[in-house]
């Protein structure tokens, strides 16, 4: 085998998550030492320690076992050089690894810190071999900033451990963002009333997160809705004079804008939450105000119009954050439904552009961006919070985000992850959009065509017998056989969740019977494999079955439709008695092990909340 052919098939072998942008085998290995010689050449300052540190425990998985082997195995001399001259790019590093020893360069410590997250990606797969590969790699992302937005408002409030473990994948996939979406689960001194009972992020965690986010190159980016979206704070007292309608049944969603008793609670708000994060930034939403100019604001929208009011109201909590010394990041929905605004945006705020399905306009919506001079993010989803996923769109919508991004100018990626419906997906449906919103927003060319379901088996699951990432792949992909194509979501949840509502959608209007049938035949069969996984990664007996309930959850919801379609679309509670019945027999077992579930990564707060649902389904059923 000549030397070139020899250094394809390692390249083949090799899985790296996100692919470099250039990467060079060579003939020959590197046995996996006993011990690690660090040299550090150019790494000093106030930070200097702390990301040594961060680099020796990551790299500790490295070390090979001395017991395996009779022979002491050799100590390790690892380089790790900060030298801009010989890397321009930020972020950019060097890794080689040779006969002689590991050498990284890096143009910053970040570039380091990723030259080691690769180091270990590889060492966590050479341990199966003993030996790492002889190999040259330069890298350097695409997107200055990666980030990834974990909904925590919607009931589900994940445990410190929870967090600290996710942190640590996104930090080894290059992620360098992190945000919890926030509207009224942080524990605010003397709002008592709104967070009460929700287990809410305390000061204390916020601050302790944001430390461990840190010492992996991440920046923990705080996150407050600020306008639309405040229903939890404005539908009661001693808040509901905040809302632009206060009494609203149901209740009204927004502040009001030109009330200054707003921008007085929300400078309170600021004041509390924002000294526990390093970051600079500050998320504070400002997206889907739906009923600005429907109650006090009605007259200045009458006057100076919907948009200007908006706009007004934008810059003054700009001012607010400015106070702060950090940078507004905002939603840009309503900015690109009155595109009047584009050019009035102010240039120190960052716009999120966001958008859910495969066919999201991030060309059009860009380009506005980027001829309009306002700094903006692309922030596509994960679509995990469809029970299963629908990967699919995920793909699609990840990919078309990140191609348009960087055409456009684009200054960061963010990856939402929503908990709609009472987050009844479990966390590892998200790795799939995680995993390869990681790989496209580091180097798009080199990742687009990745196979993520063999990323997801080495670098989420650790499945040496490959089968878990090509399951979570395949499953997300059986909301497409049940024939509906809702925005945004799959049959599933609504079947479970919507009670009596109608069948009769234009979404839904090509599910059958038949339909439903094949979408059950394809769950079993896309599960029947998941005895022959073998995972490695420390959660691996709590992913088998936390896949087990989503796809016991899924089925349930088309026996629900299949009962439905055969009853002529009667709603659940007019189905015949032994109907019900029976579809209560199959729900009832699942409610107490959902509650397990939630809490093996959640706190108890929102559990009541979630599962409230479960079992008005189950009342629903038995009646």
């Amino acid at each position: 085998m000549t030397a070139g052919k020899r250094a394809m098939r390692e390249s083949r072998e090799w899985v790296l998550l996100p692919v470099p942008r250039q990467i060079a085998f060579s003939e020959g290995t590197r046995e996996i030492p006993r011990r690690l010689d660090m040299v550090w050449e150019g790494v000093c300052g106030s930070s200097a320690d702390q990301l040594k540190a961060s680099i020796e425990t990551a790299l500790k998985t490295m070390l090979g076992d001395e017991r395996k082997s009779g022979t002491p195995k050799r100590s390790c001399t690892v380089t790790f050089r900060i030298e801009p001259g010989a890397v321009s790019r930020t972020q950019g590093y060097q890794l080689d690894i040779t006969m002689d020893g590991v050498c990284a360069l890096a143009h910053d410590e970040a570039g380091l810190f990723y030259a080691a997250m690769t180091l270990k990606q590889l060492a966590r797969q050479a341990s199966q071999t003993g030996a790492l590969p002889c190999v040259h790699i330069e890298d350097y992302p695409d997107f200055t900033n990666r980030g990834v937005m974990l909904d925590i408002a919607r009931s589900k409030v994940p445990e410190m451990e929870t967090l600290y473990a996710l942190v640590d994948k996104l930090a080894t996939w290059k992620y360098n963002q992190l945000q919890l979406y926030t509207e009224h689960v942080f524990a605010y001194r003397n709002h008592h009333t709104v967070w009460e009972g929700v287990s809410p992020m305390t000061p204390a965690q916020m601050r302790s997160l944001d430390a461990y986010c840190k010492s992996r190159c991440i920046e923990l980016v705080p996150n407050q809705q600020s306008f639309g979206h405040m229903e939890q704070w404005v539908s009661r007292e001693p808040y509901k004079h905040l809302a632009e309608i206060p009494d609203a049944d149901p209740p009204c969603t927004d502040l009001c804008p030109v009330d200054p008793a707003s921008v007085e609670f929300l400078a309170g708000l600021y004041a509390d939450l924002l000294p526990n994060f390093t970051n600079c930034q500050i998320n504070v939403g400002c997206d889907e105000v739906w009923s600005l100019g429907k109650g006090r604001s009605i007259q200045a929208v009458e006057e100076r119009g919907f948009a200007r009011v908006y706009l007004e109201f934008l810059l003054k909590i700009r001012e607010l954050v400015k106070a702060h010394g950090r940078t507004m990041q905002f939603w840009d929905d309503v900015v690109m439904q009155h595109p009047e605004l584009m050019h009035d945006l102010p240039k120190d705020a960052v716009a999120l552009e966001w958008g859910y399905m495969a066919d999201h306009p991030f060309p059009e919506h860009c380009k506005r961006l980027a001829e309009a001079g306002v700094p903006f993010y692309v922030a596509p989803g994960t679509s995990s919070w469809t029970l299963t996923g629908r990967t699919d769109n995920a793909i699609g919508n990840l990919r078309n985000a990140a191609e348009n991004g960087l055409k456009n100018g684009a200054i960061g990626y963010l990856v939402t992850d929503w908990g709609d419906f009472m987050h009844w997906t479990f966390l590892p449906v998200s790795y799939l959009g995680f995993a390869y919103g990681a790989a496209v927003s580091w180097c798009f060319d080199q990742n687009k065509d990745i196979d993520i379901a063999r990323a997801l088996d080495v670098h989420a699951f650790e499945d040496s017998a490959g089968v878990t990432g090509r399951l979570v792949y395949d499953l997300g992909l059986a909301h497409s056989k049940t024939g509906v194509n809702i925005p945004h979501h799959t049959a599933f949840l609504p079947l479970l969740q919507m009670g009596d509502a109608t069948l009769s959608t234009e979404e839904g209007k090509n599910m059958t019977v038949e339909r439903l049938h094949e979408t059950l035949d394809y769950i079993d069969k896309v599960m029947a494999r998941l005895p022959e996984a073998k995972m490695a990664s420390p959660d691996a007996g709590l992913i088998v079955k936390e896949y087990q309930m989503s796809a016991a959850l899924a089925r349930l919801a088309c026996h629900i439709g299949i009962a439905r379609l055969q009853a002529d679309g009667l709603g659940i509670s007019q189905l015949p008695v032994d109907v019900r019945y029976a579809l209560a027999a199959e729900l009832e077992p699942l409610v107490p092990e959902f509650r397990q579930l939630w809490l093996a990564r959640n706190r108890s707060g929102g559990l009541k909340q979630s599962a409230g649902r479960m079992d008005t389904l189950l009342v629903t059923l038995q009646e």
